[in-house]
């Protein structure tokens, strides 16, 4: 079957043949991502490392029950139980999609976990665990997928490959308790402007997501928002209502969608818009301190109100 062709049922595969990284596809919002991209035809590359929720332990396993999922469901899936935050293992995930498959076209960067504290508390470890599995995490896969692309763009091959990155509302607004976690995730959404930009002429594209579901990482933090009806009515928390957004900006269907930040919850997609020019003043010369605060309590007065902080 070829990209396009109809399912049984009508409906098409639009990921057919794709291959595809997922970290963080253990559990979750990963495995979720993972599962959809093997049902719409993509071939998956499953990276977890099996850890807690605060990032202690590991383990193969969730790696290698995700893969074996998806190979019972009659699609193509290897596990790789590598670490995405340091260069060894983000090469090795790559590598692992092309030894397998013979080729790369998406990665979805998923990994993550949290240390949260109110910023007095924070340690300079949780500080440094929650970033660099966050923010380590989606460069160094990035970094080494993008190099692939470019040796295939300069060898003459064919390359429409797509980026999905994973930031969050936290990163784009704020949240209490959660500095080490919002400055990782507003650190991503910044990469992945960058990455559209600089890695279009190689043809790639880079968008990201800002998800809300129930996870390890919300279930306890959120549990009233992110509980399951009781009256067995629409889940909007399950994290499968998210992917079919991840699959859809990971096919050949969005080949003109980059540079995006998309908010998905339940039903709902959000374009996010960050910063953008507002109110300005420009009186040609220098400011004296005495002038700035009617100047700049007069912008204020006519830009937008931010948005409140998560916990707040």
């Amino acid at each position: 079957m070829t990209e396009g062709e109809p399912m049984a049922g009508g409906e098409r595969m639009i990921c057919e043949d794709r291959v595809v990284i997922v970290t963080g596809a253990g559990r979750g919002l990963g495995r979720a991502h993972a599962l959809e991209f093997a049902c719409q035809g993509a071939k998956v590359v499953v990276n977890d490392l099996g850890v807690e929720r605060d990032g202690t332990g590991g383990s193969r396993q969730a790696a290698e029950d995700v893969a074996a999922e998806i190979r019972a469901l009659g699609g193509e899936a290897v596990a790789v139980v590598s670490d995405i935050a340091a260069d060894r293992g983000a090469a090795e995930v790559v590598r692992a999609a092309l030894d397998a498959f013979g080729r790369l076209d998406v990665l979805v960067n998923n990994a993550g976990f949290l240390r949260d504290r109110m910023l007095v508390n924070m340690t300079e470890d949780d500080w440094d665990s929650v970033v660099r599995v966050h923010l380590a995490g989606h460069f160094l896969p990035l970094r080494h997928a993008a190099a692939h692309w470019r040796s295939e763009k300069k060898a003459g091959r064919s390359v429409a490959a797509s980026v999905v990155n994973t930031t969050s509302g936290a990163g784009l607004l704020g949240s209490v308790g959660q500095a080490n976690y919002a400055a990782a995730k507003a650190g991503i959404a910044a990469l992945t402007l960058v990455a559209a930009a600089e890695l279009a002429s190689y043809g790639v594209r880079a968008n990201a997501i800002a998800p809300a579901a129930r996870t390890r990482m919300t279930e306890r933090l959120f549990a009233e928002t992110m509980a399951a009806p009781e009256d067995g009515g629409f889940d909007r928390m399950d994290p499968a209502h998210v992917s079919p957004l991840v699959v859809w900006l990971g096919s050949a269907d969005s080949a003109d969608v980059t540079g995006g930040v998309f908010e998905a919850v339940g039903g709902r997609i959000t374009v996010m818009e960050g910063y953008r020019h507002g109110p300005t003043v420009d009186r040609g010369t220098r400011w004296t301190p005495a002038d700035i605060a009617p100047a700049v309590r007069a912008l204020l007065d006519g830009a937008q109100a931010p948005e409140p902080v998560y916990g707040g």
